[in-house]
């Protein structure tokens, strides 16, 4: 298939080569900077653009921008693009954000991953959701979808938009207790690293069995003795100790 990747971003610096691997044409990369599109279009070996009235013909315009700017461009791509089809990456947005815009075929290719530039993906392990406006749009974006991984889902604009969520508390949320434990540790001169074979293992351990039955601590054990401690360790850290709190309560609501 030819396709216009809408983006320069890190889904699409992870996602364009292997499009361009399983044989797809990527016919340009659009980018309001086109400094950005040139990095990504030299490494596809395409063209760059920074004008969406410029973008070539294609069967598949691809989008991977934020869900701002595809509200702010969608009618803008779609505008004379006639029969092509027009896919969105995006988690939250609904799929019918391509029909507001005047598109008559559509869906949404969501690949389930955090994405950095330069960063290895193993795509075989990545669930890809998809929906189309019709069986055979659906068909197609199952195609494209077959190019990155064979973990593929159909799911609902509403189904995924719950996904993210959920993405979100397992994935950036997750991120964000490294980054405070990060800040602690650092308080006292030890490395994060001291971490890994920690969050290695509760990641094992979530493989073989629930994350509510992996869990322990001071809060899933009510020790209360423990938590007071910690919470007066965290008195200079007013942000964290109020995500101490929250948490410890809501591992112990759990039990109930």
């Amino acid at each position: 298939m030819k396709i216009a990747l809408i983006g320069s971003g890190r889904v699409a610096t992870c996602m364009g080569p292997q499009l361009k691997a399983a044989g797809h044409t990527v016919e340009c990369v659009y980018s309001r900077t086109m400094d950005n599109a040139m990095q990504l279009a030299r490494m596809l070996d395409t063209r760059a653009l920074d004008s969406l009235e410029s973008l070539p013909e294609a069967d598949v315009y691809l989008t991977m921008l934020t869900d701002d700017a595809l509200t702010e461009l969608a009618p803008a791509i779609v505008k004379g693009r006639g029969d092509a089809l027009f896919l969105h990456t995006a988690g939250s947005v609904p799929m019918d954000i391509w029909k507001d815009a005047g598109a008559r075929r559509y869906g949404v290719l969501y690949a389930m991953q955090t994405f950095s530039k330069g960063a290895t993906i193993d795509w075989a392990e990545v669930p890809v959701f998809i929906e189309g406006s019709s069986a055979a749009d659906l068909e197609t974006v199952r195609i494209l979808a077959s190019g990155l991984s064979a973990r593929i889902t159909l799911l609902s604009s509403n189904g995924r938009k719950k996904l993210h969520v959920a993405a979100v508390f397992a994935c950036n949320f997750a991120n964000h207790m490294y980054a405070v434990s990060e800040d602690l540790l650092r308080s006292e001169g030890v490395p994060f690293s001291v971490m890994l074979p920690l969050v290695r293992e509760t990641a094992r351990k979530v493989e073989t069995m629930s994350p509510a039955s992996a869990q322990t601590g001071p809060a899933i054990r009510g020790d209360r003795k423990v938590i007071d401690e910690h919470l007066a360790l965290l008195r200079d850290y007013p942000g964290y100790a109020r995500l101490y709190r929250l948490i410890s309560t809501e591992i112990n609501n759990n039990l109930k």
